[in-house]
């Protein structure tokens, strides 16, 4: 293992990155076999969006990643100009992977194939090709597959779509075997429009609700909602036996108020978890660009594996229990941190703060640059941090509904994953500082108030 000094300064250490080139979505999301495996969109050529196969990466306890060869390449007619994201499932001791397959043509025109890949051990796949036609009424934006079974015994496909009047949409199919598939017609059951394009459909079923999490494309910016490029979501309902979301009254909710989380993808592990990864990298072409990364020929990482609740008409992401066997022992324990300065114990950190009450204000800045603030009269809850290509100052925020009790903050040297009151609110950034400080700067914060904060070093 190299030395602290041979390690690029923006280096990611418990997060899923790239051995080299450009990630992006996280595919193929299961557990099989007692392993947890991660596929993502790799390009492994090259820090551009182009030439996407499935990259791999195995783990018996969500904290230790394994690497392995590409799952599947660019290799076929269907799939030559890129292997899209898309989900898997097991049957019979069969890893079968639902991808989409693209194809661009000389003259720009695109198509797209929904297909089907098969394994026996979960690291060689046999491609089966396209499944069905493509269907009418949607342009060639048809892609990302999500697959599940129902109580019924019943397998549904919903996929990510574009209609020809250029809104987004789901589309959802049915099947009995995995390999003949019956068009079942939009997911909703009354039109949603949100946007030009859906990516990344996901269902997920909670006893109280269910709940649809995808990514569409073209929103417009909404006073401090939906400012990022693109956004990552859901709404509530129930998903039902006719194949039809049924929405609640309840509008779509932005999933993190972040900077760059995207494309989300959940599974249901061995002891009946929900769990999802997201990709922390969708960002403009410009700042993307200026990624430092880039020059260490790497770009982009997975967030931490999330565990997914519902209850009480509230939806939580937190991390998973896992992540505490990383913790150090003898963590950095703070009662009175009125105005005080931290040192790190390692730019791979944890944090815990505790609010016996909801304090008036509060505010800390991660490593000067990174601003966590909280107003107490509105109780507002906005990060701020230095665009790195810009080098100005970019917020995001969002309104506490019953203040501020809690943060859990999840620290490496460029990626931030933040969880507010037990994971009722997440925000996840990236940033990039040249500077080597590792200190926290905790103000606004009264004598009075009953609190403690807790600093753990983390290391695999």
């Amino acid at each position: 293992m190299s030395s602290n000094s041979e390690i690029p300064k923006h280096q990611l250490h418990y997060h899923i990155v790239p051995p080299k080139g450009l990630l992006n979505d996280p595919n193929g999301l299961i557990q099989y076999n007692g392993l947890y495996h991660v596929f993502f969109q790799w390009n492994q050529h090259g820090t551009v969006h182009k030439n996407k196969s499935w990259g791999h990466a195995t783990s018996k306890d969500l904290l230790h990643w394994e690497y392995h060869e590409p799952a599947l390449e660019p290799d076929e007619w269907y799939d030559k100009d890129g292997v899209y994201s898309g989900s898997a499932v097991s049957v019979q001791n069969r890893l079968y992977l639902f991808y989409t397959g693209n194809v661009r043509s000389v003259d720009g025109s695109r198509e797209s194939y929904q297909c089907l890949a098969v394994s026996e051990d979960g690291f060689q796949f046999e491609k089966k090709g396209p499944l069905f036609k493509h269907p009418v009424g949607y342009t060639k934006h048809v892609r990302d597959p999500k697959v599940w079974q129902d109580k019924e015994g019943i397998w549904w496909m919903v996929v990510g779509a574009q209609r020809d009047d250029l809104s987004g949409d789901a589309i959802l199919y049915q099947s009995t075997d995995l390999l003949d598939w019956k068009f079942k017609g939009s997911l909703m059951e009354e039109e949603l429009f949100l946007g030009y394009m859906w990516e990344c459909p996901d269902i997920l079923h909670f006893e109280e609700k269910d709940v649809f999490v995808f990514s569409p494309q073209g929103l417009e910016t909404n006073e401090k909602q939906f400012q990022n490029i693109y956004q990552t979501g859901y709404i509530t309902g129930k998903f039902a036996s006719t194949g039809k979301f049924i929405q609640d009254k309840k509008s779509f909710r932005e999933l993190d108020k972040g900077f760059e989380f995207y494309a989300p993808q959940s599974f249901i592990d061995e002891n009946g978890r929900i769990i999802s990864f997201g990709w922390v990298g969708v960002m403009y072409p410009e700042v993307e660009a200026a990624v430092p990364t880039r020059k260490d020929g790497w770009l982009h990482a997975l967030s931490i594996p999330r565990e997914i609740t519902y209850t009480d008409g509230i939806l939580k992401q937190q991390p998973v229990t896992e992540l505490e066997k990383i913790r150090q022992p003898n963590p950095k324990v703070i009662h009175d941190f009125t105005k005080q300065v931290i040192e790190l114990p390692s730019l791979q950190s944890e944090l815990l703060i505790d609010w016996e009450n909801s304090p008036t204000d509060f505010s800390l800045i991660i490593r000067e640059d990174v601003l966590l603030e909280y107003i107490h009269e509105t109780r507002r809850f906005m990060v701020s941090r230095t665009n790195w290509l810009t080098q100005e100052r970019e917020e995001r925020e969002v309104r506490l509904e019953k203040g501020l009790e809690n943060i859990r903050l999840f620290l490496e040297s460029s990626l931030i994953e933040l969880f507010i009151n037990d994971g009722e609110e997440v925000f996840t950034l990236r940033y990039f500082i040249e500077e080597e400080s590792r200190q926290l700067s905790v103000s606004k914060a009264e004598k009075k108030e009953n609190r403690m904060i807790q600093v753990y070093e983390l290391e695999l």
